[in-house]
């Protein structure tokens, strides 16, 4: 195998190239948009397994320079009481320290990943918004795109999102994702009263009465912050903060939502500036079918957890590179795809049902989906429960050990 396409710059994308390279196989990264996203209302987390699977590569430093730490978590109720607890422990069990959890806006988490990509020599084209695929009597792919143009490699990865086209060409019957009767709103506070602010190096996680409201200082002051919310799923332009009345609609209807509690998450969303940004939240709790011939899907192409574990980007990164350890040891992609899908399948199962549990206590009715049985001893990074010892967090990925077709 020497050339993997690639479809999807965001986050498994590039992860996936930077491991291939590693691997010594060759990428070449597609993006639909035009130009890089500029996503600058919305962030996210990235905990230690992500973090981790990043080191597996040597990726991982880029993201730190272009994130801030939090080492502590404090859980209040409604009526602002609860407790702190260390959110990392003192170190991975091999003397290194543990990295997570980081936070930074998504914007900042693809353009460094994409430019650390770059600079090993990962070509990334934009404006490549992919529409078919075809399968030669080689065995070999032809994606090809919107513009007209196209490309043929080895294999193609498919790391376009929740919205996946490729998860459709691979099974024309695979299911839509599901509208969790959630809406995330995202904002930064400036001038956040000083009573109501978390301490440097807290997240603050708030279960209040009718939302849920999770909340961090960055070094210059502001209150990062978001809110998971009951709604239903909303049209574009619905959703839409990009008027001063707009934006006032959302910090008005978020902090109506805390108005009845005695917690600072009111506060904390009232002291919003013009910075918010509000979309629909989805989960996809079982894909049947990850690949057909030599395409496959990843990260949220393959399985989306609602963000209320906060784990969708450290999942894509660790596909990212397991996938890139099967293809470099099981050459046939069949074979390398199976390996994967039985690497992968039971932990992201299990961390979209438990996703989907914590999105119950903000939607009641609105638990794990009711055709999929769900493991029960799903563990997760659980960001609104704060458990900082769950396992689920101390994932690690041997870059080393062979990857074998027989499991």
């Amino acid at each position: 195998m020497t050339h993997a396409l690639i479809i999807g710059g965001g986050i498994a994308g590039p992860v996936s190239a930077m491991a291939l390279h590693k691997a010594g196989i060759g990428a070449t990264v597609y993006e639909a948009y035009p130009a890089p996203a500029d996503d600058v209302g919305a962030f996210l987390v990235l905990f230690h397994n992500g973090l981790e699977a990043l080191r597996t590569i040597d990726a991982h430093r880029p993201v730190l320079d272009a994130s801030f730490p939090a080492d502590r978590v404090e859980m209040l109720d409604a009526q602002g009481h609860g407790r702190e607890r260390p959110v990392s422990g003192s170190g991975t069990g091999d003397g290194r320290p543990v990295l997570g959890p980081r936070t930074l806006r998504r914007s900042a988490l693809y353009r460094a990943l994409r430019e650390e990509a770059e600079r090993r020599g990962v070509a990334v084209e934009f404006g490549k918004r992919l529409v078919a695929a075809d399968v030669g009597p080689d065995g070999r792919v032809t994606a090809r795109f919107a513009d007209g143009s196209s490309a043929r490699g080895d294999v193609l990865l498919g790391a376009d999102g929740v919205r996946s086209l490729t998860r459709t060409l691979i099974d024309p019957e695979a299911p839509a994702p599901r509208h969790t009767g959630q809406i995330t709103v995202c904002g930064f506070s400036p001038l956040v009263p000083a009573e109501a602010a978390p301490a440097p190096g807290v997240y603050r996680m708030i279960r209040g009465s009718r939302a849920f409201l999770g909340c961090t200082r960055a070094p210059d002051g502001a209150v990062w912050w978001f809110a998971n919310t009951p709604g239903g799923e909303l049209a574009p332009e619905r959703l839409a903060a990009g008027t001063p009345e707009q934006r006032a609609g959302w910090r008005d209807h978020v902090a109506g939502l805390f108005a009845d509690d005695a917690s600072p998450a009111e506060a904390v969303v009232r002291a919003t500036g013009d910075r918010i940004v509000a979309f629909n939240a989805y989960d996809l709790a079982h894909t049947p079918v990850w690949s057909r011939g030599p395409m496959v899907v990843l990260g949220d192409a393959a399985h989306t957890a609602a963000p209320n574990a906060a784990q969708g980007a450290s999942l894509a990164i660790e596909d990212g590179v397991v996938l890139a350890r099967c293809l470099r040891d099981l050459p046939l992609p069949g074979e390398a795809f199976a390996a994967f899908e039985r690497l992968r399948r039971a932990r992201v199962e299990a961390l979209v049902d438990r996703s989907a549990r914590l999105n119950a206590r903000v939607v009641p009715g609105a638990g794990r989906h009711a055709d999929r049985p769900g493991p029960g001893a799903a563990g997760g990074p659980e960001a609104e429960s704060g458990d900082p010892a769950d396992r689920f967090l101390h994932y690690r990925i041997d870059w080393d050990a062979p990857v074998s077709a027989a499991g």
